[in-house]
């Protein structure tokens, strides 16, 4: 069984209103209980130990004038369970913790397509949205991006940071992504990615009716030199050997939908070894589909399980199986 990844959690949302009865005067009036629970110089927390507006707080806890605290407000020191706050009546409840710095706190920047679910000082993993390219073809290309995404939020908190690209999903294909952060991770997950990488797992949604429930699917790949089209080649040793193995999780008479695991790693493998046995990809124009059922091609990297390139600890990442992809076998009228 894979360890499952220490993905960081959420924050708690903090709640809408104070707590019945609650007076913000009357708090301030009070003895506020609170706890310095570290300090390295310029960051300190406090515990709270009961409900009151954050400007209440903040005025008995650093003892300054309103206008001081007020300032330190609005250039954003003060968090509140890890989020910058700038409310004067923000409602704290007991174990909040506010943290009060004496630099500007830094918010991550917003991500469009994507979505971080592990952050660490060696990698990065995301989910990627269908639609959104791993890194631009041509470096002059001012296209959003997931590698521009990422190396703009790293260098929000460190500008000399960096991002490495250790493989890629192709434009129109969602799910597991892995970057790297440092230039040593990279080449340590590329030169031992067939050790390192555990699973890789797909779910693809493809025409037709899959006779054979489960098989796998082996050819050697090329790029043809004006499409960039890659196809299997009659003859052995000639391109890249790739294997697939497959098998069925639902299906009808128009559609199935497969679980995919990869031997190999190749480009366009699944969507040319799909074609190969009669069943293109749903929404795959350049590889034989001729449906958009579902408005986007049907294949979803949805597991990734790999050795973390310094702790050496094995890591997984499930994604769910986009709703979409469900859609063609349900009965009519059900809704998602």
């Amino acid at each position: 069984m894979h360890k499952k990844p220490s993905v960081r959690p959420s924050r708690p949302a903090a709640k809408s209103g104070a707590k019945p009865g609650f007076s913000p005067r009357a708090a301030q009036s009070k003895s506020v209980q609170v706890k310095s629970t570290a300090s390295d110089g310029n960051v300190r927390q406090y515990s709270v130990k009961e409900p009151q507006e954050l400007l209440s707080f903040l005025l008995t806890t650093l003892n300054q004038g309103r206008n001081a605290v007020k300032a330190i407000l609005a250039r954003g020191q003060v968090a509140v369970n890890g989020k910058a706050v700038t409310a004067y009546n923000y409602p704290l409840q007991t174990g909040h913790t506010v943290t009060i710095n004496k630099e500007k706190i830094v918010e991550d920047i917003p991500l469009a397509g994507m979505a971080i679910l592990h952050e660490d000082e060696d990698v990065i993993v995301v989910h990627k949205d269908a639609g959104l390219l791993t890194i631009a073809t041509n470096p002059e290309e001012k296209e959003i991006t997931a590698y521009r995404q990422l190396t703009a939020h790293v260098r929000h908190h460190n500008p000399k940071a960096r991002v490495f690209v250790v493989h890629r999903l192709d434009r129109d294909t969602s799910g597991v992504l892995l970057f790297a952060k440092t230039e040593e991770a990279q080449q340590r997950l590329q030169t031992t990615w067939q050790d390192s990488v555990k699973e890789r797992t797909y779910v693809a949604l493809v025409e037709g009716l899959v006779k054979k429930p489960e098989g796998t699917v082996s050819s050697w790949l090329k790029e043809h030199p004006k499409s960039l089209k890659m196809y299997s080649t009659p003859y052995p040793n000639d391109g890249q050997h790739a294997v697939t193995h497959y098998k069925t999780l639902q299906a009808n008479k128009s559609f199935s939908l497969l679980e995919v695991q990869l031997e190999t790693g190749r480009k366009n493998q699944i969507r040319v070894h799909m074609q190969d046995i009669g069943h293109p990809i749903v929404g795959d124009k350049k590889y034989g589909s001729r449906t958009k059922e579902i408005g986007r091609m049907g294949l979803h990297a949805r597991v990734l399980a790999f050795v973390h390139p310094a702790t050496g600890e094995e890591m997984r990442f499930e994604t769910p199986v986009p709703k979409s992809f469900l859609r063609p076998f349900q009965e009519p009228g059900t809704k998602n």
